[in-house]
């Protein structure tokens, strides 16, 4: 069956100076000081994206505080300044996907050009959320070995987390917590990246948009490659309000962005049959090895489009699989596709013809046939994302994403099978 679905998602946000609801981005809050620990009203607060040399600027209210919503994750420094106290600067701050981190000040007096750099101190923690969740980072992502290069197996490093066997009726692979495998709520860069309808083509329990939008090979590789993903996020428990759409994991993946240097990646994957044994039951009957390929490629391509302002980031993932299989079963035997009426002669034709030299002797009218054969899958992901920081309060980006997968798989029918996904 073919399920053609043309997925063009372009995701525009501005920020403004709140948290937009299930935004990837993160924050940052505190107090600034005196060494009386007196509020400093005024100062000056900097935040400096060390990647790209964005800046995100504040300053502290009439109590002291300060926010600075809306940063990207990232690596960043905070630079904070008043005119009467030397400058402060921390560095190594690292924000991941959905982060609500409390950084304080003490401001020592002196020259405002007198800078001091903070180079020790515990790490920062989440002290806002109560949220149960786990972030994996790109480069824990990109340091371990993932069979068909998704991160799926990452999510089963989660407490909480149990695989579950995905049928036609049953999708989802996974369970938080003791809820239904449908009951996870999957979101890329803030977008909802659920649909309704399992990768076999079955409406199943996924309906109502319960489901991943995994490939029609079971892979994450539709949602965002693994060149293409900065972190992704999953809560199990206790989440914000936010989230509340099902009651099981929220899943929140976040796209690489451009940086001010030009960077490029290429890669490919092989493996093939040449050092495999041939399967135990061809062997047996006779039959040559089934072939087998899996060959994963791609590449990256990102830079500046202005500098320390718009950025690119372009990924391509292409996925080649033929999976062998053998099989012992029955068709009909020549006596009974000459001995058919003519009406019937061109459905028993469809059936491939017996395997000789086998005795016929399955039944009245069946002979056996035995065959090795692949089953073939492909997979193809284009992304394309812009970001542009257009004034100091205010930004924009857009992700284009489409991704075909196609499986043509034989089960007991002579005639393939085929799946389509897009």
């Amino acid at each position: 069956m073919r399920f053609p679905r043309f997925t063009f998602v372009v995701c525009f946000a501005l920020f403004a100076i709140r948290v937009a609801a299930q935004s990837p981005n993160g924050n940052i809050n505190g107090l600034v000081l005196d060494p009386s620990n007196q509020w400093i009203v005024g100062a000056a607060v900097i935040a400096v994206n060390d990647v790209t040399a964005v800046q995100y600027t504040t300053k502290t209210n009439n109590e002291g505080v300060y926010v600075l919503p809306n940063l990207p994750p990232g690596p960043y420094r905070i630079q904070v300044s008043k005119v009467g106290f030397k400058t402060i600067i921390k560095p190594d701050i690292i924000i991941n996907i959905q982060d609500a981190l409390s950084v304080n000040f003490t401001l020592p007096i002196g020259a405002v050009l007198e800078t001091v750099t903070i180079t020790g101190g515990a790490p920062l923690v989440n002290a806002e959320s109560a949220t149960v969740s786990t972030v994996v980072d790109r480069q824990f992502a990109e340091n371990l070995p993932m069979n068909g290069r998704s991160f799926q197996a990452l999510i089963d490093l989660t407490p909480g987390v149990v695989v579950t066997p995905t049928t036609n009726y049953d999708s989802g692979q996974f369970s938080v917590n003791g809820q239904r495998p449908s009951s996870n709520y999957w979101m890329v860069d803030g977008v909802s990246g659920n649909i309704g309808i399992s990768a076999y083509g079955v409406v199943s329990n996924g309906l109502a948009g319960g489901l991943g939008s995994f490939s029609v090979l079971g892979g994450t590789n539709s949602l965002a490659s693994i060149d293409a993903l900065q972190e992704f996020r999953i809560q199990t428990s206790t989440y914000a309000p936010e989230f509340g759409r099902t009651p099981g994991a929220q899943i929140s993946i976040l796209t690489r962005s451009g940086t001010n240097q030009f960077h490029g990646t290429a890669f490919d994957y092989l493996r093939n049959d040449a050092p495999d044994a041939n399967d135990w039951f061809a062997d047996h009957a006779g039959l040559p090895k089934a072939e087998e390929r899996q060959n994963d490629f791609g590449g990256t391509f990102s830079g500046p489009v202005l500098r320390s302002r718009a950025f690119f980031f372009f990924s391509y993932e292409g996925l080649r699989l033929r999976l062998p299989q053998s099989l012992e079963t029955t068709v009909p035997d020549l006596a009974a596709r000459q001995n058919a009426t003519p009406a019937m002669q061109p459905y028993l034709s469809a059936f491939p013809l017996p395997t000789p030299g086998l005795p016929d002797d399955v039944a009245d009218g069946i002979a056996p046939f035995n065959t090795s054969f692949s089953n073939r899958g492909l997979l193809d992901a284009y992304s394309l994302r812009l970001d542009d920081r257009l004034t100091a309060h205010h930004s924009l980006f857009g992700r284009y994403n489409y991704s075909p997968s196609e499986i043509v798989q034989r089960g007991l029918a002579a005639a393939p099978l085929s799946d389509t996904s897009v």
